[in-house]
């Protein structure tokens, strides 16, 4: 599966977000061509703020696989990760990390921070930016100007 099509799939979770008024993320994880995980946020519908996309998605995936350690996965994800959530993806050892839209005041993958490539920690992974980036932040941008 390329980045363009795995992107398409983190599109429509992120839309998914919106029938519960949840801001429009969505993420899935891919080991091995293979969708493992899809999720997309969920802080409202379930009153919990660690309900992020990649958050859940890394749960599932590593249900899936029996193993906190998702060494062979990649995350797609339609906004650059926060700190909590690039925290997440350094534990679970993901191997890479393709989100579309950046995050200027919050992304800790390339933005603000970059945790995926700090060689003080325990875990690094490749990060891959912009991958249907107009898409993805046209969900966000249209999500807050309707609440505004």
């Amino acid at each position: 599966m390329d980045d363009d099509a795995a992107m398409a799939l983190a599109l429509d979770e992120a839309r998914a977000a919106l029938a519960h008024s949840d801001v429009p993320i969505g993420a899935i994880v891919v080991v091995r061509d293979a969708v493992v995980a899809r999720r997309h946020n969920e802080r409202e519908l379930t009153s919990d703020p660690t309900a992020h996309a990649e958050v859940l998605a890394l749960r599932d995936a590593a249900n899936a696989a029996g193993s906190w350690r998702l060494e062979d996965a990649t995350l797609y994800v339609t906004i650059e990760p926060c700190a909590m959530c690039a925290g997440a993806l350094l534990n679970a050892r993901v191997a890479r990390v393709v989100f579309g839209a950046p995050d200027l005041k919050a992304g800790a993958c390339g933005s603000l921070y970059n945790l995926g490539a700090d060689p003080r920690l325990n875990h690094e992974f490749v990060v891959q930016a912009g991958v249907r980036a107009d898409e993805s932040a046209e969900l966000v941008t249209t999500f807050f100007a309707a609440k505004r």
